[in-house]
């Protein structure tokens, strides 16, 4: 079972109101997305040591309510889409039960000369890692 990430806001990440600013939260995005990889056994250091890169292609986000110095984020990943050369993510904030934030980020995978690959055929152990994560009916 994939464990929350949790981010505590730091002063910096706040804006000149005390809020934080909106632009931390794709960083949020990252951090948890860095995790969740970490927690199936397939991170981004033994991903681009075998090659391959994964550049955000698309992200999504919908700002349901502020968040504070201090406040203690809670960090849902969850693997909406995948087809054979792109992933979609979807990130959950919550800070106590309440969501404070939705986005999504979509990926496409590239080798190390930059061309785009089809995860299913080059590298169908990790295609089918993501799929076993899949959280929804739709497989691509």
């Amino acid at each position: 079972m994939i464990q929350e990430y949790i981010h505590k806001v730091q002063y910096y990440e706040t804006d000149k109101m005390g809020v934080t600013h909106h632009s931390n939260y794709i960083r949020f995005m990252e951090e948890a997305r860095v995790d969740f990889m970490d927690q199936i056994g397939y991170g981004y250091d033994r991903m681009e040591s075998e090659g391959v890169c994964s550049p955000v292609i698309n992200i999504e986000c919908d700002f349901k309510k502020s968040t504070t110095y201090a406040d203690v984020i809670k960090v849902s990943v969850k693997v909406i889409e995948i087809s054979q050369i792109r992933i979609k993510f979807e990130y959950v904030m919550r800070v106590e039960d309440e969501i404070v934030f939705r986005g999504t980020s979509s990926h496409c995978c590239l080798n190390k000369d930059g061309k785009i690959i089809s995860l299913k055929r080059e590298k169908p152990e990790v295609y089918e890692l993501f799929l076993s994560f899949l959280e929804t009916d739709e497989k691509l």
